[in-house]
């Protein structure tokens, strides 16, 4: 158990800082003559306040770059379980799964709460994303057509993203209780005992409550009809 909580421990260190590098600041920094992202548009710290005020370049790179670091800690996480559990002749079983969803809570709470940057951060989302698709490929599809459809009619980033946020536990919770679940009826090799169900289905909570919650002035702002949508026909 010792070992086990080594590794975890390790994942949500390296995730938490990994997360931290936040790549919005620090390619604003660059393209706009040494400003700062978060004196600029909604003061948010992510791509989509990046794409409205400095420009679609500077944005896809700050999406790939909040996208790798979540990568980077989860492989990360993977390689604490092999060396230290592992390297301990413990069977790892379930401890690769639990380990990948430490290290991409503690790389979206970095990216929100970086501890670089004054813990003033971004909303989470496209790290967020990169950690659904490194702990579940199906959910993620499922979630990724949430945000698609709904961006397609309102073409707000805002609205696709809660929305994706609240499917995300339940898209979580029905896979893997209908799929993966040992005890469930309709999972005929299911191999996940309850406790790694119910694990997932926490984090998966946790990180939808958690964005959810940091778009809390842009669901004000949605009620009273002030949100306003992506142009990309008008971007830099």
């Amino acid at each position: 158990m010792g070992f086990e909580v080594l590794a975890l421990a390790l994942s949500a260190l390296a995730g938490y800082l990994l997360g931290s590098i936040n790549c919005s600041i620090i390619l604003t920094w660059f393209f706009k003559n040494k400003e700062d992202i978060r004196q600029y548009g909604s003061g948010n710290a992510g791509m989509t306040n990046v794409l409205r005020t400095v420009g679609k370049k500077a944005a896809a790179l700050t999406f790939v770059g909040d996208f790798l670091k979540c990568v980077a800690a989860v492989l990360l996480s993977q390689a604490f379980v092999a060396l230290i559990a592992g390297g301990a002749g413990m069977e790892p079983q379930e401890l690769y799964g639990v380990a990948r969803y430490v290290a991409g809570l503690a790389c979206v709470l970095g990216h929100i709460f970086p501890a670089y940057y004054g813990f003033r951060g971004g909303k989470g989302v496209v790290t967020s994303a990169a950690m659904i698709a490194l702990t579940d490929w199906r959910v993620f599809l499922l979630v990724l057509l949430t945000f698609i459809l709904v961006f397609a009619w309102k073409k707000i980033v805002s609205l696709a993203s809660i929305c994706a946020a609240v499917m995300y536990p339940v898209f979580t919770f029905l896979f893997l209780f209908f799929v993966e679940f040992s005890g469930s009826p309709l999972a005929h090799h299911g191999d996940k005992s309850l406790g790694y169900l119910l694990f997932a289905t926490a984090a998966a909570l946790f990180a939808g409550v958690t964005v959810v919650l940091k778009h809390s002035a842009n669901i004000g702002r949605l009620r009273r009809g002030e949100e306003k949508p992506i142009t990309l026909g008008k971007s830099k």
